[in-house]
């Protein structure tokens, strides 16, 4: 079944379309919405508090999802735009969620770093606030920026920023779990020696991670389908595997670093 494309489906009030005896919403058009950025984020923002609202059940469901088959959780966005006019959430459940892993994965930090009772709030405002939120804002406006430029097809329709952001946070969860909890657990034992074995443990575990981030981000571009050449974004795939190499040639043990790093800015 092919479904019309034309202005007059971006309507609220969009028709309905028969489909093996099933009622199926028109899907609307990218930049015709119903409701503004604005309002938006508005009523994004205004739900952070309203625990009893949001849908934590399906927030934890993606994120399983995230690791195991990343596409079953962009065809669920692809199926919000269909029925509320947008890609990004209007459901802020994995936001919290993944703030609370946070958390968790910064007590651990804290016990494995040594720090103190103000460096423990210290490190959770970096690590939210600048790590996950700051460099998201970044990564999200210059994708944003970059696919509504180059890579779209149809040029009367965009990518939404709300929508870019998602992808980061969608990305940025895998990396969360194994570096910030697989890694902490295998740190003092295994990862923070000069040896070979602990730089190959070490290292493997970030080109995991950061190929994770790559793979998720890729999948999130693409299922938007007013773009093309978003196979671009996997160009960053060989560069980590040849970054990967050369640490090991040359002995930089990248946990190591981070650690330091991580210790350094706290205090």
């Amino acid at each position: 079944m092919k479904y019309s494309t034309s202005p007059s489906t971006s309507r609220c009030t969009s028709p309905m379309l028969l489909h093996s005896g099933t009622m199926l919403p028109t899907p609307v058009t990218y930049r015709r919405n119903c409701m503004g950025a604005a309002t938006k984020c508005y009523k994004y923002l205004r739900k952070l508090l309203k625990f009893d609202q949001m849908d934590f059940e399906f927030a934890s469901w993606q994120m399983i999802y995230l690791f195991t088959a990343p596409q079953k959780v962009y065809r669920n966005f692809q199926s919000r735009k269909q029925t509320k006019s947008q890609f990004a959430r209007d459901d802020p459940a994995f936001v919290v969620l993944l703030s609370f892993w946070l958390c968790i994965s910064s007590i651990g930090f804290a016990i494995l770093l040594g720090l103190g009772f103000f460096q423990f709030f210290k490190f959770l405002f970096y690590v939210i606030l600048v790590d996950c939120i700051g460099t998201g804002i970044i990564v999200a406006t210059l994708f944003w920026f970059i696919t509504n430029r180059y890579l779209r097809v149809d040029r009367t329709q965009d990518v939404e920023w709300g929508y870019a952001f998602d992808i980061h946070l969608n990305a940025f969860f895998p990396p969360l779990i194994i570096l910030h909890f697989l890694q902490l657990f295998m740190y003092n034992g295994l990862i923070k020696y000069v040896g070979f074995g602990s730089i190959f443990l070490g290292n493997t575990l970030w080109l995991i991670a950061v190929s994770y981030y790559i793979y998720i981000t890729f999948l999130g571009y693409t299922s938007i389908q007013i773009l093309h050449r978003t196979q671009l974004i996997l160009m960053a795939l060989p560069c980590a595997l040849v970054l990967y190499i050369v640490t090991l040639a040359i002995g930089f043990n990248i946990s190591n670093m981070v650690m330091i790093f991580y210790h350094e800015r706290v205090m």
